[in-house]
């Protein structure tokens, strides 16, 4: 690297930093440079000048690891062990900035150095965490008598042996046996033990105190991710990746090591993962879960707006890391020598192998080591986690200098040039598909150029054409309004012939290009969304396709123009998930975002709402799904983001308040009771929830955090954090509209409530219409014990004798109410919710069957949704088949036009003629019921 003079800014920096530090003590050249170059290095210094010294005396070659904490450990107190465990990582992450930004020491070193130290830090910690854990509870023994240890996996570059000079650490922990403790004042489980261990061994290294953080410690890549248990025995981990595991797992678990002293249950630990994570065949059905990936990078990428990354961008360090990694697990399993979670190493087994070529592997191996060089010193700055190229002057110069260049705007083209290199080789292992060439004619793109339509006859009819030049002058005009820069036009330009053809190829209305318009229109001013459909000629067809299918498909896409990437993988997007998978999905997709990120959090709810709302969308459309269908996997999904929803807003409340007394993660005492649609498991894309929140805490118990709260303020500010992670709306708008007037008392009662004292207002304040509810009620959140106890209440409140004359009235009346306020009906028009004979009719008639049948027959409690309902009606005799069939077939007529409706964006009015049969049917059943 060629050597530059120290620039004069940097020096008069250093001097005054170096009078600040040490007075009139002779200026030391390398100690200046060192304070000219990182405020963090200045920071340290700051308030511990004796390091300075001790640097300069320090061999150059000297690699020294010593332990952090003394031998003693049961005594050693918290704020002691905090302490100088800070101390130690303020010490020696100076002299890594020492070696690095003075002395030019190989990366390769420097990040094997990190590594090591943190490795004994965090394993001192763990030390400390057991020894403490040990005074309070006894000792787990194994068989030969010995103290059975936690085992801390390091992940990532902290298991490559790899670490970041400021990096998160992303930590599992794992136990070997479920053995009680012993010679403790009394007995405890090894779950309990522990996670009371892990909990003390992050505290130590997470939190900031008056000495600052040791680490930013993430246990997001542990099994079930934030919502499960934060340590875990062999046997439930080897459960897990067994029944569980995803595919992005394998990628994790191949960079897990144990860390610190070997001990002899590490071994069996490395075999119990090994089947997991390398298939004992040469596995090239992980190719198609690398394109997966990698669309994954490019929508992380879009998503954070990155640019000038060098970890996430095109070319960068994450992209070296992921073809060592793909190619580690295609053959890992035949060629043990690829079993190792550095990329140094793996890449030169490759290498060894004849898997990857030797100049590759050279090339690969330059360009990862001189990114991390770079990723090193934009952190060793300041401390901060960063993989951004810097946008001030000084962080410019400074790395500018550092990488031997007179100037900043000379180091970026060397920058470019590394990762340009890396993005041709990724694109080579993740094996693109080769874009569609295009095979329309010139008509297209002079029609788009000239902004005339007409050059398209032949193509299209006249009359069609007109109406077609019409949208594009309008669409024309609107584009002139918006900024979309030099490279955008030109995107634009080769896009909309592609664009214009494939709606040719439909023989499109120009109602269906205006949907389309309307979406170009909206992704004008970002470019990488125009670039996405001219590169992806499959996602414009699918575009194309699904606006043709549904207005509201094409209006949600342009509200939310990131579900774009979701056009990539047309065998995705038409396979919605299993009923059963969005609750896990939904876990696994949260691991990517920072635990303490709110407004991440918000953004990502709403992104996977509409994201597989769009799938269900694409499925309802085209066929794949029925109606009855597509309201279970809409339910599904709202029942899965309302219970992540659940638990982000239980760990902000814990955060503060800590536990309601006898709770925990996994047993919150909390519920969420679902009516209506959602009970009835018949939600609509636009649908409200109708929710009630209860809990089973008495209100003189408290919370366990230092700012103790009752456990019934606790639930109230549960639920009102949940209000707010639901309707507050951010830039992806809001994630449902929460209704919670069906609670007891309504508007005036409380939020949350403890359940006996729901189940005592059904009993004996509840109206009529409040039990009409609770037959569509259905508990979507919450224990076992709470399901149990509501199950029991909603049916003791069914079940209870009525007068019918009484109940008649009561419903007869609040049906007609509602018609009076509600129904859009008109001479031609009729509401298919409200109007006479329609939907609501229905459902009161199976509310009405309930109430009134229950006491006498409990089976008719037994399902929340009206098919089911008069399935069981018919069943039990309480109407015949001929009306069970009539009402079953007219729901589900009237139904799918309302839906139809819905995708349409047409409101819930048809003409009369169209479901005239079906209305006379269900007011005929009706005045049977009740006249």
């Amino acid at each position: 690297m060629r050597q530059v003079d120290f620039p004069h800014s940097f020096l008069q920096l250093a001097k005054q930093r170096w009078q600040q530090l040490y007075g009139s003590e002779p200026y030391n050249e390398q100690l200046g440079r060192l304070i000219g170059l990182s405020d963090f290095a200045f920071r340290i210094l700051e308030k511990r000048p004796e390091l300075g010294f001790w640097l300069r005396q320090q061999p150059l070659e000297c690699r020294s690891v010593p332990a952090p904490l003394g031998e003693n450990l049961s005594e050693l107190n918290e704020s002691e062990c905090f302490r100088q465990l800070r101390a130690y990582r303020q010490q020696y992450w100076l002299k890594v900035m020492w070696l690095d930004l003075v002395h030019h020491n190989p990366i390769a070193d420097s990040i094997k150095y990190i590594s090591t130290l943190s490795e004994t830090l965090i394993a001192a910690a763990n030390q400390w965490a057991f020894a403490q854990t040990v005074n309070q509870c006894g000792t787990p023994i194994d068989e030969q008598g010995q103290p059975l240890p936690m085992l801390v996996l390091g992940m990532g570059k902290l298991g490559g042996g790899e670490l970041n000079f400021s990096s998160d650490i992303d930590l599992i922990f794992t136990y070997p046996r479920n053995v009680p403790t012993q010679g403790g004042r009394r007995s405890f489980e090894a779950q309990v033990f522990y996670t009371k261990v892990a909990q003390k061994l992050i505290s130590a290294l997470n939190q900031v105190t008056a000495d600052g953080q040791v680490f930013r410690v993430d246990m997001r890549l542990r099994p079930f991710g934030e919502s499960g248990p934060l340590v875990m025995s062999f046997a439930a981990m080897e459960d897990y990746y067994q029944d569980q595991g995803r595919e992005w797992e394998r990628y994790a678990m191949l960079k897990a090591r144990p860390l610190g002293e070997e001990n002899a249950y590490w071994d069996e630990f490395r075999q119990l993962l090994k089947p997991f994570v390398y298939r004992r065949y040469i596995d090239f059905s992980v190719i198609e879960s690398l394109r997966k990936m990698k669309h994954l990078i490019s929508q992380e990428v879009r998503r954070k707006g990155l640019v000038n990354n060098i970890k996430l961008g095109a070319g960068g360090i994450r992209e070296v890391e992921f073809i060592v990694q793909a190619l580690q697990m295609i053959r890992g399993g035949r060629d043990v020598d690829l079993q190792t979670p550095s990329i140094m190493e793996a890449m030169q087994a490759l290498t060894s192998l004849g898997i990857l070529p030797e100049d590759v592997s050279d090339s690969l191996s330059k360009s990862y080591l001189f990114l991390r060089r770079v990723e090193q010193y934009l952190q060793a700055f300041d401390d901060q986690q960063t993989q951004t190229l810097p946008d001030t002057a000084i962080g410019q110069s400074r790395l500018a200098y550092l990488l031997g260049q007179d100037d900043f705007s000379n180091s970026l083209p060397h920058i470019n040039q590394v990762m340009e290199s890396v993005r041709q080789e990724f694109a080579l292992v993740v094996g693109d598909e080769p874009q569609e060439q295009s095979n329309y004619d010139d008509s297209f793109s002079y029609a788009w150029l000239q902004r005339d339509c007409l050059q398209l006859e032949g193509i299209l009819e006249l009359a069609q054409l007109e109406q077609w030049q019409q949208v594009l002058t309008e669409f024309d005009g609107k584009l002139n309004k918006r900024h979309v820069g030099v490279r955008g036009r030109d995107i634009l330009d080769k896009l909309m012939p592609a664009l214009l053809h494939a709606l040719a190829q439909q023989r499109s209305s120009a109602k269906l290009l205006q949907r389309v318009l309307n979406i170009v229109e909206m992704i004008a001013s970002r470019t990488t969304y125009l670039e996405l459909l001219f590169e992806n000629q499959g996602a414009l067809k699918q575009l194309v396709l699904l606006c043709g299918h549904s207005k509201w498909i094409a209006e949600h896409i342009a509200k939310y123009p990131i579900l774009l990437d979701e056009l990539i993988d047309p065998a995705a997007l038409y396979k919605p998930l299993p009923l059963d998978e969005y609750q896990r999905e939904i876990r696994q997709y949260f691991l990517r975002i920072e635990q303490d990120d709110l407004e991440l959090q918000m953004e990502a709810l709403r992104q996977f709402k509409q994201a597989h709302q769009l799938r269900i969308a694409a499925a309802d459309a085209t066929g794949v799904l029925s109606i009855m269908k597509v309201s279970d996997h809409l339910t599904a999904l709202a029942e899965a983001i309302v219970s992540q929803s659940v638990n982000l807003a239980w760990q902000q409340m814990v955060s503060r308040y800590g536990e309601p007394q006898g709770c925990d993660e996994m047993k919150k005492g909390f519920a969420v009771i679902a009516y209506g649609k959602a009970g009835g498991l018949e939600l609509g894309y636009d649908s409200d929830l109708d929710l009630v929140f209860v809990h089973n805490q008495q209100g003189d118990s408290y919370t366990t955090g230092d700012k103790q709260i009752s456990s019934r303020q606790f639930y109230l500010k549960l639920a009102q954090r949940l209000m707010h992670l639901f309707n507050t709306r951010t830039a992806s708008g809001i994630l449902y509209e929460l209704d919670t007037r069906l609670r007891p008392e309504g508007n005036s009662g409380l939020l949350a409530i403890n359940i006996e004292s729901f189940y005592h207002y059904q009993q004996s304040q509840a109206w009529t219409w409040e039990h009409q509810a609770l037959t569509r009620a259905r508990m979507i959140y919450g224990e076992p014990e709470l399901h149990s106890r509501f199950a029991d209440i909603r049916k003791d409140i069914l079940c209870s004798e009525r007068e019918a004359v009484k109940l008649k009235e009561d419903v007869v009346k609040m049906r007609e109410k509602m018609r009076a306020h509600l129904s859009k009906d008109s001479e031609h028009e009729f509401d298919l919710k409200q109007g006479l004979g329609g939907m609501t009719d229905i459902e009161f008639i199976a509310q009405y069957l309930v109430l009134k049948h229950a006491a006498s027959n409990s089976a008719l409690t037994q399902y929340p949704d009206n098919i089911r309902i008069l399935e069981s009606a018919a069943e039990q005799g309480v109407i015949n088949a001929e009306q069970q069939v009539a009402l079953t077939d007219c729901y589900c007529s009237l139904r799918e036009h309302y839906h139809l409706n819905s995708l349409n964006q047409q409101g819930r009015c048809v003409s009369r003629e169209l479901v005239q049969t079906q209305v006379e049917k269900v007011h005929s059943i009706w005045q049977q019921l009740f006249e």
